[in-house]
């Protein structure tokens, strides 16, 4: 792959033999940050499970200290009260089947996040194919199936974000922006690690945390010490 001039240069500022501490890892994403935009820094977390088992996946939310420096547009599934109650805690988009039909027919997807109230799952379950594989159907476990929509709303709208490992057996989560500096990023670092190892699955045997991996938008990875990642 061909590699431009401010990767090269930025590449150059990591030693590919070693394995940082989550702060010294920050810091290194930020200085190799050189895009003109106000970079993600994300992060990639291979896990030590075998996803094609039931009893070995990893999925959840936290609320990052930090937020994410997104603005999230979250659509809501809801009627009557609760409708209401979602146009109030500001939801960008409140409504039951003709949202349905306008992301069936329209191929609309002008949302970041989905939640629905429990009765309104069967109207949502016609949509599980096309929101699925978008990481955007409601789900108990990450708190977008409730009734309390406005505390939904509110996490999301305050930085909640959803990790679930891929079938590659990787977590890929953003942790922030390039512009919110070294402590807040590894604050929001250190609270999304916490989350991904209590979530650690009991069938799970071995090493859980196999990799870790931080990088910007357009920068090169930086490995962390998988041994230090609540340190």
């Amino acid at each position: 792959m061909k590699r431009g001039k401010n990767y090269i240069e930025s590449a150059k500022l990591i030693d590919k033999n070693t394995l940082y501490s989550p702060k010294e890892a920050v810091d290194l994403a930020i200085q190799t940050s050189k895009a003109k935009f106000d970079e993600t820094i994300e992060l990639a977390v291979r896990l030590g499970v075998d996803p094609r088992h039931a009893d070995q996946q990893v999925r959840g939310a936290v609320v990052l200290p930090h937020g994410t420096g997104k603005k999230v547009r979250v659509l809501v599934f809801a009627k009557g009260d609760k409708a209401k109650e979602a146009e109030a805690a500001g939801a960008d988009f409140v409504g039951a089947e003709e949202l349905v039909a306008k992301i069936q027919n329209e191929n609309w997807f002008g949302f970041d996040a989905v939640v629905a109230t429990p009765d309104m799952m069967g109207v949502v379950g016609r949509l599980g194919k096309i929101l699925g594989p978008k990481g955007l159907m409601p789900n108990p476990k990450s708190g977008t199936v409730t009734f309390d929509i406005a505390k939904a709303i509110a996490d999301i709208k305050a930085g909640k974000v959803e990790y679930r490992v891929d079938k590659t057996a990787i977590i890929h989560v953003p942790i922030g922006k390039k512009s919110f500096g070294t402590d807040k990023l590894t604050e929001n670092f250190h609270t999304l690690m916490e989350a991904v190892v209590k979530a650690k699955p009991a069938a799970a045997k071995g090493q859980y945390i196999k990799s870790v991996v931080l990088s910007s938008t357009m920068g090169p990875g930086i490995k962390i010490n998988p041994a230090k990642v609540l340190e």
